[in-house]
């Protein structure tokens, strides 16, 4: 192989990182592959578009299909994102045996498990470091670097926009709403910004981090997952009076055969090395067998920082295809993943200690009627705080239980709100203390 040649799928903010990756290091990468490394197509939508320089007009094409067909194409780079007509594209690609990379994690978390048997039915490769945490080598080290060790717990910020908002909210007291507006102004958050604040996004990445993980295929759709915009700023402060700060979290943990997974705001002690990440920035931490914590952290979006794990891809596939080897890795690490006898807990079957706040009127036997509803449900207190916020806003009483199941939980809210003496709806976030 005297050159790898690649044909790329869309040029938005990642594929332009790309190709100034290959263009800025192309020395480094020979160095290390063998080759040089040649763009030959870039099929987009509209050619006429303003592009940054890097890009050369002389190599783009409306026509994807004719992109997917070049013999001269070594590797399909698909940076277009969803699932249509990224999955058709991924497809035929594979049908010809061509290798593909991926930042794609909507579609895989989607249509993985067919992607992934039809690539290894056609003695093809797929390679998606760059669909979960951006510049983090969390796909890597799941497959390879740990393939001897046995995981028993992850717990990661995945979403850099609800990590930004939760940390404007702590940092500067903002509301939720202001801190979202300022996280669109800066380009940390979409016009629409559903996905990445209601857990969507958080969901998909996490059931691609369970299969290479646990070697268990998930529907993201089943994950349980809660929504950052009933998060008040009042939960924040009270967080930080105990030692916590309120942070976006994605977990995963066996009991036995069964997969705890659940996307939501969760409460973590200030100093943890999770309650240090700030900002855009995202971070796995996996307790495992031998090593007992490890900690990724970096940028998991962006231009560059994503351009480096497609284009990390990219060498690893260059190698392979030097050796005329494919099929070295399974692509969820494990080699029968249906042959695993777990299965996931359902969104509500699972346990924690908790922080409630209950919003209340201010007479005698309030507390008493609180924590013999709680009671009732084997719910055990730990510590019970009443506050007055002033402002006109109803009497705070916060709790923090022992662990406790979460659906006894959710009945005695229920329950409790349904009661004159509660004025507004309870709020209730899980407590991660061991991290």
């Amino acid at each position: 192989m005297e050159q790898l040649t690649l044909g790329l799928l869309g040029c938005g903010t990642v594929g332009t990182g790309v190709l100034k990756m290959l263009k800025d290091n192309a020395s480094e990468i020979q160095a290390r592959l063998g080759v040089p490394v040649r763009v030959k197509r870039i099929a987009v939508r509209d050619i006429d578009r303003p592009r940054d320089p890097v890009v050369d007009p002389a190599l783009l094409t409306s026509d994807a299909d004719e992109v997917v067909a070049d013999p001269e194409i070594d590797i399909l780079v698909e940076l277009i994102g969803g699932i249509e007509p990224a999955k058709t594209l991924i497809l035929k690609a594979l049908e010809q045996g061509k290798p593909v990379v991926t930042a794609n994690k909507a579609l895989l978390a989607t249509h993985g498990p067919e992607l992934f048997s039809f690539a290894e039915e056609q003695s093809a490769d797929i390679h998606f470091e760059a669909s979960v945490c951006g510049g983090i080598p969390i796909v890597r080290t799941l497959r390879e670097s740990l393939a001897s060790d046995h995981i028993r717990t992850l717990h990661g910020i995945i979403n850099g926009t609800s990590n930004y908002i939760l940390s404007k909210m702590s940092d500067e007291k903002l509301a939720y709403a202001d801190a979202l507006r300022q996280a669109q102004e800066l380009g940390y958050a979409e016009a629409d910004p559903t996905m990445d604040v209601d857990g969507t996004d958080a969901a998909q990445k996490l059931s691609i981090l369970v299969g290479l993980g646990f070697g268990v295929r998930i529907d993201y759709t089943r994950i349980h997952r809660v929504a950052l915009a009933h998060i008040d700023p009042l939960d924040v402060e009270y967080a930080a009076d105990f030692g916590y700060k309120i942070k976006p979290l994605a977990i995963a943990r066996m009991h036995g055969d069964d997969l705890e997974a659940r996307v939501q705001p969760v409460m973590v002690p200030r100093t943890s090395p999770l309650g240090s990440v700030s900002g855009a920035f995202n971070a796995v931490l996996l307790n495992t067998y031998a090593l007992r914590p490890l900690l990724l952290y970096g940028q998991g979006a962006g231009m560059l920082p994503t351009a480096v794990s497609v284009a990390s891809d990219v060498i690893e596939v260059g190698r392979n295809l030097s050796r005329q080897s494919s099929g070295r890795l399974p692509h969820l690490a494990y080699t029968d993943p249906d042959a695993r006898n777990h299965r996931l807990l359902g969104s509500d079957d699972w346990a924690s200690p908790f922080f409630l706040r209950f919003s209340v009127v201010d007479r005698p036997g309030v507390l008493a009627t609180i924590a013999g509803v709680l009671g009732e449900k084997k719910i055990s207190i730990y510590q019970m705080v009443q506050k007055n916020p002033g402002g006109g806003r109803p009497v705070q009483v916060v709790i923090f239980t022992h662990h406790a199941n979460f659906r006894h939980v959710r009945d005695s809210l229920q329950f409790l709100d349904g009661l004159e003496i509660t004025q507004q709806t309870t709020q209730s976030i899980p407590i991660e203390e061991s991290l």
